[in-house]
């Protein structure tokens, strides 16, 4: 095994080298930095609204716990939030804020991923573990220290999820980063993946490549339509300008508030582009308990004065139903995706067992375009869940496309496309190499 570098503590100036820093604390210090650094990026739009009397007369204590919220939000961590109306006989309201901004969570994750590559670096491959252990132990100190002083009468924190939630971006992230430091699995963990498939039987190989291309098919149909809705997505938003600035005008936030809020609306834009292929699935998505926003009718109530929810598409959509055929198109691009993997093994086993082409052709493609959507599905039921949840109390409790339906409707239009992409897959190879050999023949011929 290829040892990596170690990180070693400098006695001096002159190049005398010291003792080298143990795994654990140099782990435990890349955490550190890394909480240190997210919370100041948290902190630094909280005190630039504050300077400018956005928050009144709220002092320094208000501000610190407002931002250990935040950044327990970016977390995924849930704030359980009580509030009490008005007059002696009102009661008390509890509701929960968990709706994760996806954006914001790329800055823990991202400086996790450095971190893992220089904790990679730095240790052997049997020892990298004693580096893990001390950094996610120092986060998860981190994430029950910053919970437990947060705390306040109208907003709860569970502190074990305060701890532990945190860790998910962060410890994927630092994963992550040691596997792109180590170039393989086999050096990050000192197991030989390729040796331990080898020693398999043929037909379980056969069968793994033919799964594992399937799965990497529906990944290519659902990454195919997150890129197409991101891109209608910033179309509807550059058509529906003037109504964003409508908005951003009548707050009258000023130019810090104003800063403020298109940032936390950026740290949703990854939500806003699961939202829009939702909407483009024909599943929809809800803003609000009771609502629907989708291409075959939208019908929602009172809105927060945010000014993305300007954009939102109204009114008769009668060229909405077009809208779903983007997954199909996604599904036909992994279709000829699969096809020219050359891992349709399930195809090649069919067409031994039986000698009538036309039906194993029919049955080994229609049970590809069942495997292709159910991982598709799968993957957009993740994205969906990922990317909806509650943002407090009443209407708001529910928002964003529903997992299950979102993963079903998704499915069923991915493997619809599969079927046309691998059956079509053939024409348009052949058309390719046809064109190839046309654009190379030597002039006059």
């Amino acid at each position: 095994m290829a040892r990596w570098e170690a990180m070693k503590l400098r006695a001096d100036q002159t190049g005398d080298r010291g003792l080298p820093m143990p795994l654990w604390l140099q782990g435990g210090l890349e955490s550190a930095q890394a909480a240190i650094i997210s919370a100041l990026v948290v902190i630094a739009p909280i005190v630039a609204v504050w300077a400018t009397s956005g928050f009144g007369s709220a002092g320094f204590d208000v501000l610190a716990r407002l931002a250990g919220q935040a950044w327990l939000v970016i977390h995924g961590v849930p704030l359980y939030l009580t509030t009490v109306g008005e007059g002696s006989a009102a009661r008390p309201e509890t509701g929960t804020l968990s709706l994760l901004p996806l954006g914001l969570t790329l800055i823990p994750f991202l400086l996790a991923w450095r971190a893992g590559r220089r904790l990679a670096r730095a240790s052997y491959t049997d020892q990298l573990w004693q580096a893990l252990l001390g950094s996610w132990l120092v986060y998860a100190g981190f994430g029950i220290a910053t919970g437990f002083i947060c705390r306040t009468e109208d907003v709860e924190v569970f502190l074990w999820w305060a701890g532990l939630l945190p860790l998910v971006p962060f410890g994927l992230g630092m994963v992550i980063g040691a596997r792109r430091e180590a170039g393989s699995w086999s050096r990050l963990i000192g197991v030989d993946a390729v040796d331990w498939i080898a020693r398999t039987s043929q037909h379980s190989r056969w069968a793994g490549s033919y799964l594992a291309s399937a799965a990497k098919a529906g990944f290519v149909a659902v990454i195919a339509a997150l890129a197409i809705s991101s891109a209608l997505l910033a179309v509807d938003l550059f058509i529906h300008w003037n109504l964003v600035v409508a908005v951003y005008e009548a707050l009258d936030a000023g130019p810090v508030g104003g800063a403020a809020l298109t940032i936390a609306q950026l740290g949703f834009l990854p939500n806003l582009a699961v939202f829009a292929l939702a909407w483009l699935t024909g599943s929809g998505f809800a803003l609000g308990v009771g609502s629907q926003v989708g291409p075959l009718g939208t019908a929602v109530g009172p809105l927060p004065t945010i000014p993305v929810f300007a954009a939102i598409p109204s009114g008769p959509l009668d060229f909405g139903p077009v809208a779903l055929v983007v997954p199909v198109l996604a599904g036909v691009l992994a279709g000829w995706w699969f096809l020219r993997e050359g891992e349709n093994h399930f195809d090649e086993w069919l067409s031994i067992k039986l000698r009538v082409r036309w039906l194993t052709a029919a049955a080994s493609t229609l049970f590809l375009a069942l495997i292709v959507g159910a991982a598709a599905g799968v993957l957009a039921a993740a994205l969906a869940w990922l990317a909806r949840g509650s943002a407090g109390i009443g209407r708001l409790s529910d928002i964003g496309p529903d997992p299950l339906w979102t993963a079903v409707w998704l499915a069923a239009e991915v493997g619809i496309g599969v079927v046309i992409g691998y059956a079509a897959g053939p024409w348009l190879e052949r058309r390719q190499l046809r064109d190839a050999a046309l654009g190379t023949a030597p002039s006059g011929q």
